[in-house]
């Protein structure tokens, strides 16, 4: 399993998101409070993905514990943005551990993170991966389901569908090929983030004009609210909205 969080609302320093809360995000790596048998730290990478202003987002990935990375507290202590998605690992059994399989993947305006597994990797979604175009499969960030799963979302956002429906379809084209599978995914293109929580723990807090989505609340905060299992939530920093993934 993951952790990880996803930010949009006025700017905010790096390190007050990552750091300075009682159950940040980096606390969070060796000292996770729901990890449902996924493990018990997450220190096989972290990424922050942020966007600097209108452009398109920076990140910051690595393959190691986000506690013994030297760089990111004083780039966290520089740095300041509105838009925010950051991520620590726990790698599945068998899976690499290296800096291009740590989230937040990206491409273009879109930044995307996964917590949890795909049941019976690969073989499970050997026909899903087939369906793919050859260089999407030539060019996947790192053999591991969270960068297939990214692979499949961003086929269908380079075609121009919803974001929403996008997720909401990926994640039932998976869930149905791997029944069993954990898939919390987020993405976000720094104005709206689509959170989804399958077979995994998801909250968001929403305050007047900001929103977190987030595998753990980071404090004690009583906005923060648990999105129940099943649920796909799509928040702006005004507008928060949750429904059902599996239609009647």
């Amino acid at each position: 399993m993951c952790r990880h969080l996803a930010y949009l609302g006025p700017p905010v320093n790096l390190r007050a998101l990552l750091y300075d809360p009682p159950h940040s995000l980096v606390r969070q790596s060796w000292q996770p409070r729901d990890m449902r048998g996924g493990g018990t730290v997450n220190a096989d990478g972290f990424g922050v993905g942020w966007y600097p202003g209108e452009s398109d987002p920076v990140c910051y990935r690595r393959a190691r514990p986000i506690w013994g990375d030297r760089t990111l507290p004083t780039l966290a202590e520089v740095t300041t943005a509105g838009a925010v998605l950051a991520a620590v690992r726990s790698a599945t059994v068998g899976m690499a551990v290296q800096e291009c399989a740590a989230a937040p993947f990206a491409e273009g305006r879109w930044l995307f993170s996964h917590n949890g597994l795909v049941r019976g990797w690969p073989d499970s979604v050997v026909s899903l991966a087939a369906a793919l175009p050859t260089r999407d499969l030539l060019t996947l960030d790192a053999p591991t389901d969270s960068a297939l799963l990214w692979a499949l979302l961003r086929h269908r956002l380079r075609a121009g569908a919803d974001p929403a429906e996008a997720v909401a379809a990926t994640v039932v084209e998976v869930a149905q090929a791997a029944p069993g599978s954990r898939l919390n995914l987020l993405v976000t293109d720094g104005r709206t983030v689509v959170g989804t929580a399958v077979g995994h723990a998801l909250s968001v807090r929403a305050t007047p004009g900001a929103v977190m989505l987030a595998s753990e609340p980071c404090d004690d905060d009583p906005a923060w609210r648990p999105v129940p299992d099943g649920q796909l939530v799509v928040a702006t920093p005004t507008v928060t909205r949750a429904r059902a993934l599996w239609r009647a």
